[in-house]
């Protein structure tokens, strides 16, 4: 049996990645609050700098 891949929406990820990087708490401490992953954020975090690089 096979589990159905979760989804997240853009503003979802956004508000996680702005917590990340108030720096008022850690990755994990966000990450174990809204029941992800830390990786998924870090992931998050890269891509949305890569996007702000581009104009």
């Amino acid at each position: 049996m096979s589990t159905k891949r979760k989804t997240y929406s853009a503003e979802f990820k956004a508000k996680l990645v702005l917590e990340v990087l108030e720096g008022e708490k850690t990755i994990n401490e966000i990450a174990s609050s809204y029941e992800i992953i830390p990786k998924n954020l870090i992931n998050w975090k890269r891509q949305i700098r890569l996007i702000s690089e581009y104009p």
